[in-house]
């Protein structure tokens, strides 16, 4: 009887095995494939405290969510209001996210706890958007809202990395040294929004916070402040901050060449992009030098026409780094010339030098690699000291004083720019920064939406808006 069971198992299964095999297989248990992918954030089902308790006196809250969680980026998305002396401690464990306080908490004060996109769900990371949770030490929940904005005074263009803060120290020097009482984020457009706020008379800043300290240490961070106290009531009229950076980064100087082992040549290199090519006709020549020069001069560099007959009208400097020769003159277009230099113009601080005379041949460009152009503006008579710049890349690769509402050039190198205009308040052509010890605000440059296309061999025109 168990051999005819046995033959009857072994049968059944080679059945099954054959039917998979022409494609009609046996029924399996398994994990369906395929279906639309989980979009849905976690819901919070219940807290422990609930949201917006009154005369909270713990130091827990337990968030309990309808499937499994984890924290992302916590440390970067919390903002706890009013801001702890001592970061609480949070943490995520299957189904919840606890909330361990660590703090003394002070008495008839709303607190907050914005978590940003940091609760997710493990399968799909789907964040829980801006989820809050409040409580108050006291009888209510302050429920006072104030919202503005921030700016970057240099673009006119906003930074979601920056965070705006409010202070009730009305002392100068509290950004410097004191967390700020709230903390809020910018949205994409640079828009702040405070909530749960307590009635008061606050200071407003705006700060790129990369040390997470929440603290204007560094006069390299972006940073704005409002010129008046900000008074929080029923109704408050939105505030606009424009960031800057006081001073710009600066690289950190090199490291010294190794020395040069006995017996290899030392030779003083350079690179120019007319080298062999073409030269921009409403640039300067440059030359630019991997190690400082020393002992330059300028009289054994000469630019010259085919026939080595030297051009007067040419003016030959060197720069404050001592690495960039700068030849300016009224370029010709589609001319062929020749720059000169003698072996001992020059040697570095290594004190390689030339080994020999040397000769740049290069040709302009032809007119017709250009554009031309005719802009229109529109309520120019706005900005009180209009400068125009062109911008590629996010850098101002030009810039001109505006003195009327027309704006024409008959060589302009083509390509996509991005115009901005300066409000030049101290008319020296370029940006400036604020300083806050010194209460100025930076000069302010408002961006024009549109590009503007620039074609070789063409005319072209335009109407900018303001």
């Amino acid at each position: 009887m168990k051999i005819y069971n046995s033959i009857i198992v072994l049968a059944a299964a080679l059945f099954c095995y054959l039917l998979s095999v022409l494609g009609s297989g046996c029924a399996q248990i398994g994990m369906p494939t395929g279906g639309p992918r989980d979009t849905t954030p976690p819901v919070l089902l219940n807290a422990t405290p609930p949201n917006k308790t009154l005369h909270f006196t713990g130091n827990k809250i337990v968030l309990t969510f309808d499937e499994y969680v984890h924290l992302q980026d916590l440390q970067k998305d919390l903002l706890v209001a009013p801001e702890p002396k001592i970061i609480p401690n949070v943490n995520s464990k299957l189904k919840t996210v606890t909330i361990k306080i660590r703090d003394t908490l002070q008495p008839n004060t709303t607190y907050s706890f914005q978590f940003g996109n940091a609760i997710q769900d493990i399968n799909e990371n789907n964040p829980l958007h801006n989820f809050t949770y409040v409580f108050s030490t006291g009888s209510y929940i302050d429920s006072l809202t104030f919202n503005g904005s921030v700016i970057l005074a240099e673009t006119g263009k906003p930074d979601s990395t920056l965070i705006a803060m409010l202070y009730k120290n009305p002392d100068d020097s509290a950004v410097y040294k004191e967390k700020p009482r709230y903390v809020a984020r910018l949205d994409s457009s640079g828009n702040f929004h405070f909530k749960n706020l307590a009635g008061g008379t606050y200071h407003l800043y705006a700060l790129k916070d990369v040390s997470g300290q929440k603290t204007y240490n560094n006069p390299s961070q972006l940073f704005g402040f409002a010129d008046s106290a900000i008074h929080i009531s029923t109704e408050v009229s939105p505030v606009k901050l424009y960031a800057y950076s006081q001073n710009e980064y600066v690289k950190p100087p090199t490291k010294p060449a190794a020395p040069v082992k006995k017996g290899a040549e030392k030779v003083l290199k350079y690179n120019t992009a007319a080298t062999g090519g073409s030269q921009d006709l409403l640039s300067p020549l440059t030359i630019n030098f991997a190690v400082p020069l020393k002992n330059f001069d300028s009289s054994k560099i000469k630019l010259t026409d085919t026939l080595f007959n030297p051009l007067q009208s040419a003016e030959i400097s060197l720069d404050t780094t001592q690495k960039v020769i700068t030849i300016r003159n009224s370029w010709a277009p589609d001319t062929k010339y020749k720059l000169v230099i003698d072996k001992d113009f020059a040697a570095d601080t290594l004190g390689d030098e030339l080994l020999k005379s040397d000769t740049i041949k290069f040709t302009t460009k032809r007119e017709n690699e250009y554009g031309s152009i005719q802009l229109f503006f529109k309520n120019l008579d706005k900005i009180a000291h209009p400068v125009l710049q062109f911008v590629k890349d996010n850098k101002v690769v030009d810039s001109f004083k505006l003195t009327s509402p027309t704006f024409s050039r008959k060589l302009f190198e083509p390509g996509d720019y991005e115009l901005r205009i300066l409000n030049d308040e101290n008319d020296n052509g370029t940006w400036d920064p604020g300083n806050y010890q010194l209460k100025k605000q930076p000069e302010i440059v408002t961006p024009i939406p549109k590009k503007l296309n620039i074609r070789g061999d063409w005319s072209n025109e335009a109407d900018v808006i303001l």
